[in-house]
């Protein structure tokens, strides 16, 4: 899993009604916090703030390194999600991989 750093770019897993977001909304990180959590930026195509917000890493997945200046690989950002969940979830998710593997 990528460990998030300042300027990355971040997808949302989670709605956030508190702050009108909802899951897939793409934001930046602006401050990294000793507790593992972030705060990210999100804004609309004006540039205009939409929210301010301080989320922990299961809240999000990275999708853009500012290190590298690239984009995240699907299987990078599927194992990222992945190593988040609990034994189980991930055993079903290693099931439907089967499934479609075979397919």
């Amino acid at each position: 899993m990528t460990q998030p750093e300042l300027f990355d770019v971040v997808e949302l897993l989670v709605d956030l009604p508190e702050f009108n977001l909802r899951a897939g909304i793409q934001g930046a990180i602006v401050e990294c916090y000793r507790n593992n959590n972030y705060e990210v930026e999100f804004s609309n195509s004006d540039g205009e703030t939409l929210a301010l917000c301080s989320l922990s890493t299961q809240q999000f997945v990275v999708v853009w390194s500012a290190k590298t200046k690239t984009w995240l690989s699907v299987p990078e950002r599927v194992a990222a999600i992945v190593k988040n969940l609990d034994d189980n979830r991930q055993k079903e998710v290693l099931d439907f991989a089967r499934f479609l593997h075979h397919k």
